[in-house]
C-alpha cells in the first residue's frame, strides 16, 4: 500500500495500476537480462576505442607501433627496417617544422614592414599637416600684406633730389652795427642755402691759403689738427657755391699792440676786420659764416676780447669767451678752450669713477690778479663763507681751499675783470681734483661776463677728473653746447648767495647720485670737450641741428664676397630631419627687410631737446637712430624702422591669438644670422643645415676669419634663405660686429658655427628679443664677481648661477644699431685689446650695451651652455681662456672709467610656447 501511493504521488495513474498487476518473477527476468547486456555492449566499443586512438590523441609513433606490432616479437632485420623508417619519418617531420618556422619568421617580417610603413605614413602626414599649416600661416601673412597695400592711404615718399646752391653768396651791404648784436637765425642767416635734403655741406677756409689775420699766424696745432679733423667730417665739401656755412678759423691769431699801463705792461687785442670782409666768399655782410676762436695756449688774452669791439655782420662767433652784452643767444656758440690731443681715445686722462667719495669733499685752487693796484674782491664775501665752513665743520669731511697761488700769477697776464687765475701746472691741478669729490668754479666778478676761457678750462680740468664742479654765479654762466645739453645732469650750478648752505646740499648727495654726475661728466667730457676733433664735430652738429636737417647716414661695411660672382658652391640637399607632430614656429616667408625710417625730419621736432639729453646718457645710442650726435656727423644709420619705443599695434590677445602671434608691437618681422667661422668646413656646414626650414629667417651671413677663401669643392647645404659670405680682411673676432650693407633686419642673430640650438629656442627668444630691443637676448649667462681674496677687482665666472650679467654672443639677438656703435662709439683701445689676445669681443659688446642703457641682459631658458660636444678644438678650450678674460673685465673697466655691468636674475622661460593645450582652454600667460 505504500507503494502503491508513492507511485501515484510520482506517476500516473494508469501506470501505477500497471505495475500493480505486473509478477515479480518477470520483473527479476528483465533485471538479469539488462545486466548482462550492457557491459558486453560496453566491452565491444571500448576495444574498438582503443584501436582508433591515433585519431584523439595526435600521436604518430603510437599509430606506428600498432602497425609494426611488439618489437619484442620481430628479428633484427625487420627491426632494422623498421628503425629506418621511423628515422625517414623523423627527418621528414623535422623538415616540415623548419619550413612552418621560415614562414612564420616571414610572415613576422612582412608584419613588421607593414608596421614601419604605417608609422612611416603617419609621420609624413603629421608633416604634411604642419606644413599645411604653415602654409596657412604664410597665406595669412600674405593676406595682411596684401591688406597693409590696399589700405595704404598714400604712396610711398622718396626723398627729394638735394637741393644745392649753384652760386655763392651774392654780396650785400654791410650790416649796422645796432642790427649786429640783435642777431638770429630767422634774420641774419641765409636759410636758401640750406634745403633739407642738402645733407649739410661746409665749406673751411684754408689758413694757409687765407689768412683770416694780417699780420699773424694761425696756432700751428690747431690749423693742422682742425684741417685734419674736417677731412674726415662727412659734410665737408670742396665747391664753395653749393656750401651752405663756412668755416674761418681765427685761432689765437691776432695783431697785438703794446700799451703802457700804470700796473706794467698789457696787450691790447685786435681783429683785423679788412681781412675778414675781404674773404672771397663774405658776401658783404658774412651771412653763413662762423668765426671759430679756439683758444688753447693762452687763456687769458687768446680767447679773449678777440670780437667785442669788431664788426662781424651777420657771421656767427664760436669762442669760449663773451660779454653778455656781445653774445647773441641762439645764434652764437660757447666753446670750450682746446686744451685736449687732436682726437682719439682720451680714457687715459681720465680718473676712474668710483668710489663714490673721495678724500677732499670740496676743493678750489685759485687767485685774482691785481690790476691798476687794486684788488678785485668782490668775492670777499664768498671766500670768507667758504672758510668758516671748512673750519667749522663737525663732520669727517675734508676742504681743501686756496685763494692765493704759490708762486704767484704774474702781473702782466691781462684776465678778465675779477676772473681767477689757475694755480700750478696741470700736474699739480689733475693730482687736487682726482682727489677732490667736488670742485668750486668761481665765475667772474665782473657781472658782463657769460663765460671765459679760464671758467671753462677750470670746467674741463673738473669733469677730466671727476671732480663734480660746482659753479657759483648763478644762472648767468653759459657752458658749451648749452642748447642741446642737460648741464643739470653733470653740474651743480648755484648763485654766490647760497654758498653758507653748501655744505648741507654737498652733504646731501647720496653715493648714487655722486656716481651718476660723475659718469654724466665725465661722458660731457668726453664725447664734447676732450679733444679738437670732438669740439669741431659738435659745433657743426649745433648747427645743423639749429637747421633741423638730417645728417649724412653712416656707411655701412662692404663686405668682400668670398666667391666671385661667376662662381658659387653647389647647393647640397640637407637630410631630412622629422618635425615634431603639430608643430607651427612661424611662416616660411620671402626675405623681408625692415621697414626703412621715415622720421628723419620729424623725429626733430619731437624728440629735439630731449634726444640731446639721452645722447648724453651716455651716448644715448638708439638703435639705429635716424639723427646724430653732436660729436660726429656720421652717427645715424640709415634704413632704420622705429628705435627703441614702440610704435603701432601689437597682434597679441589671449589663447590662441596669443601662442600664434610673434610678440611686440610689429606684426611682420625678420632677422639675419651672422655666423663667424674660421676655416671649419664641415662645422660651418652643420651650422647652415640646421637652419633649414627656420621661420623669421631673413639671410645667412657668414664671416670667413680664415686665412685662405673658402674651398671651391665644398657642397653648402640649402638652408631656405640667401646665404651670403664674406671673407675678413684679418683674422679677428671683432668682425663678428662688422655692421656688413648685407644685414637687411635690425634683429640680428650671432651664432658661433659650433652652436647647437633647437628651432624652437631660436624663435623664442627672437620672440623675447622684440619685447627687449634695446638688449642682449641670448642663451649662455656668465656674471661677473669682485675678487675678495685679492681685491684685484671684477672677475669672470661661468659657474651655474641665479645671477647673470653678461649675455654670450656666441648665440644672442642684438640690434643691428650696435654692430655700429661698437666700432664708432667703443674706444678703439677695447678692440684692440680684443684683438691682441683673441678673446673677449662678447664681454666688449656687453660692456657697450649695458653703458648704453644701464641695462642687464636678457637670458632665455635654463640652457647654460651650446657647445657641439664632437666639434674641433675651440678658442675656449685654451688653459688661458678664463685668465684671459679676468683680465679683460679689468681692463675695460679701467678704459670706461667703471664697471657698466648689472646683475640680475631675470630670466625668460616658454609657459605656453609649446605646451599643446586645446585653444579653448589657453590663458593669457606672461614670460617668467
Amino acid at each position: 500500500m505504500i507503494l502503491l501511493k508513492l507511485c501515484k504521488m510520482l506517476l500516473n495513474d494508469r501506470l501505477c495500476q500497471w505495475l500493480g498487476h505486473l509478477k515479480l518473477s518477470r520483473v527479476i527476468l528483465m533485471v538479469s537480462v539488462i545486466l548482462f547486456v550492457v557491459p558486453l555492449v560496453t566491452h565491444y566499443y571500448l576495444s574498438k576505442y582503443d584501436s582508433l586512438s591515433f585519431s584523439f590523441d595526435g600521436n604518430p609513433m603510437r599509430h606506428t607501433l600498432d602497425a609494426y606490432g611488439d618489437f619484442s616479437l620481430m628479428n633484427a632485420a625487420d627491426l632494422k627496417i623498421r628503425i629506418e623508417e621511423m628515422l625517414r619519418i623523423k627527418a621528414s617531420v623535422s623538415t616540415e617544422l623548419r619550413e612552418l618556422e621560415a614562414r612564420r619568421a616571414r610572415l613576422q617580417r612582412e608584419a613588421a614592414a607593414a608596421g614601419a610603413r604605417a608609422d612611416s605614413a603617419k609621420t609624413e602626414h603629421s608633416r604634411a599637416a604642419a606644413e599645411l599649416q604653415r602654409l596657412r600661416v604664410s597665406a595669412d601673412q600674405a593676406r595682411l600684406a596684401q591688406l597693409e597695400a590696399i589700405r595704404r592711404d598714400s604712396p610711398e615718399l622718396a626723398p627729394p633730389s638735394p637741393l644745392l646752391p649753384s652760386q655763392p653768396p651774392p654780396v650785400l651791404p654791410p650790416l649796422p652795427s645796432a642790427s649786429q648784436h640783435h642777431c638770429r637765425m630767422h634774420s641774419c642767416f641765409d636759410h636758401s642755402r640750406c634745403s633739407l635734403t642738402s645733407g649739410f655741406p661746409v665749406y673751411f677756409y684754408d689758413p694757409d691759403t687765407y689768412a683770416p689775420i694780417a699780420g699773424a699766424e694761425v696756432d700751428g696745432f690747431l690749423k693742422t689738427t682742425v684741417r685734419q679733423t674736417l677731412g674726415y667730417n662727412a659734410h665737408i665739401t670742396q665747391d664753395p657755391k653749393e656750401a651752405c656755412i663756412y668755416l674761418v678759423l681765427v685761432g689765437e691769431a691776432f695783431s697785438s699792440e703794446r700799451n703802457s699801463i700804470s700796473s706794467g705792461d698789457n696787450l691790447k687785442l685786435s681783429l683785423n676786420e679788412t681781412v675778414i670782409k675781404s674773404l672771397p666768399y663774405w658776401g658783404g655782410d658774412g651771412r653763413n659764416h662762423v668765426l671759430i676762436n679756439l683758444a688753447r695756449r693762452e687763456l687769458s688774452v687768446g680767447a679773449g676780447d678777440a670780437f667785442k669791439s669788431a664788426m662781424t655782420g651777420r657771421a656767427m662767433i664760436a669762442q669760449s669767451t663773451f660779454i653778455l652784452n656781445q653774445f647773441r643767444l641762439g645764434f652764437d656758440i660757447v666753446t670750450p678752450p682746446a686744451l685736449g690731443p687732436p682726437g682719439g681715445d682720451v680714457w687715459l686722462d681720465c680718473a676712474p669713477i668710483a668710489p663714490a667719495r673721495r678724500k677732499y669733499l670740496l676743493s678750489f685752487q685759485g687767485s685774482q690778479p691785481l690790476f691798476n693796484g687794486l684788488n678785485k674782491d668782490e668775492d670777499k664775501s664768498v671766500i670768507e663763507a667758504l672758510q668758516k665752513t671748512a673750519k667749522s665743520s663737525s663732520t669727517s669731511d675734508v676742504f681743501f681751499l686756496q685763494f692765493e697761488c704759490d708762486p704767484p700769477v704774474e702781473k702782466r697776464t691781462v684776465y678778465p675783470i675779477g676772473d681767477w687765475a689757475l694755480c700750478g701746472t696741470d700736474r699739480s691741478r689733475r693730482a687736487l681734483l682726482k682727489d677732490s669729490t667736488f670742485v668750486v668754479i668761481l665765475a667772474p666778478s665782473d657781472p658782463s661776463y657769460t663765460s671765459t676761457a679760464l671758467l671753462q678750462a677750470r670746467l674741463y680740468e673738473g669733469l677730466r677728473s671727476g671732480a663734480i664742479p660746482v659753479i657759483l654765479g648763478g644762472d648767468r654762466i653759459t657752458l658749451p653746447y648749452d642748447e642741446v645739453l642737460d648741464w643739470r645732469r653733470a653740474v651743480l650750478m648755484l648763485p654766490k648767495a647760497r654758498v653758507p648752505e653748501l655744505h648741507f646740499v654737498l652733504r646731501a648727495f647720496s653715493d648714487a647720485d655722486l656716481l651718476a654726475f660723475r659718469r654724466q661728466g665725465r661722458l660731457f667730457w668726453e664725447r664734447y670737450l676732450s679733444s679738437v676733433q670732438v669740439m669741431v664735430d659738435s659745433l657743426l652738429a649745433v648747427v645743423r641741428t639749429r637747421l633741423n636737417i638730417p645728417a649724412r647716414p653712416a656707411a655701412p661695411t662692404v663686405g668682400t664676397p668670398a666667391f666671385n660672382e661667376s662662381y658659387y658652391p653647389p647647393r647640397l640637399e640637407p637630410p631630412t630631419i622629422d618635425a615634431e607632430p603639430e608643430e607651427t614656429l612661424g611662416p616660411l616667408e620671402a626675405p623681408y627687410s625692415s621697414p626703412t625710417y621715415r622720421r628723419n625730419y620729424s623725429i626733430g621736432l619731437v624728440h629735439g631737446y630731449e634726444l640731446w639729453n639721452e645722447w648724453a646718457d651716455p651716448f644715448a645710442l638708439y638703435p639705429q637712430t635716424p639723427w646724430d650726435p653732436p660729436v660726429t656727423s656720421e652717427a645715424r644709420f640709415m634704413g632704420s624702422a622705429a628705435g627703441f619705443r614702440p610704435v603701432g599695434a601689437g597682434a597679441g590677445g589671449a589663447g590662441k591669438e596669443f601662442s600664434e602671434a610673434l610678440g611686440g608691437d610689429r606684426p611682420r618681422e625678420q632677422f639675419t644670422v651672422v655666423i663667424l667661422t674660421y676655416e671649419r668646413e664641415a662645422v660651418l656646414a652643420a651650422a647652415v643645415a640646421r637652419l633649414r626650414g627656420l621661420p623669421y629667417l631673413n639671410k645667412v651671413v657668414v664671416v670667413w676669419n680664415g686665412r685662405t677663401p673658402p674651398s671651391a669643392s665644398l657642397a653648402w647645404p640649402e638652408s631656405g634663405a640667401p646665404v651670403a659670405v664674406v671673407r675678413a680682411a684679418r683674422n679677428s673676432l671683432n668682425n663678428r660686429f662688422l655692421p656688413y650693407d648685407l644685414i637687411d633686419t635690425e634683429a640680428v642673430l650671432c651664432v658661433d658655427d659650433d652652436a647647437h640650438l633647437r628651432h624652437d629656442e631660436i624663435v623664442f627668444a627672437f620672440r623675447v628679443w622684440r619685447e627687449h630691443r634695446d638688449r642682449i637676448v641670448g642663451f649662455p649667462g656668465r656674471y661677473h664677481a669682485w675678487d675678495l681674496n685679492y681685491n684685484n677687482g671684477f672677475l669672470y665666472n661661468s659657474n651655474y648661477s641665479c645671477e647673470l650679467s653678461m649675455v654670450l654672443t656666441g648665440a644672442a639677438f642684438v640690434h643691428r644699431y650696435y654692430l655700429w656703435a661698437y666700432w664708432r662709439a667703443l674706444p678703439a683701445a677695447i678692440r684692440n685689446y680684443v684683438d691682441e689676445f683673441m678673446n673677449c669681443e662678447d664681454i666688449a659688446m656687453n660692456f657697450l650695451v649695458a653703458h648704453i642703457t644701464r641695462k642687464p641682459p636678457v637670458k632665455v631658458t635654463s640652457r647654460w651652455t651650446f657647445r657641439c660636444p664632437g666639434c674641433p678644438v675651440t678658442l675656449s678650450s685654451d688653459e688661458t681662456h678664463f685668465h684671459e678674460r679676468h683680465k679683460c673685465i679689468q681692463f675695460f673697466s679701467q678704459v670706461m672709467g667703471y664697471t657698466p655691468l648689472l646683475s640680475t636674475q631675470y630670466r625668460a622661460d616658454s609657459v605656453l610656447f609649446k605646451t599643446r593645450i586645446p585653444h579653448d582652454k589657453q590663458k593669457c600667460f606672461k614670460f617668467i
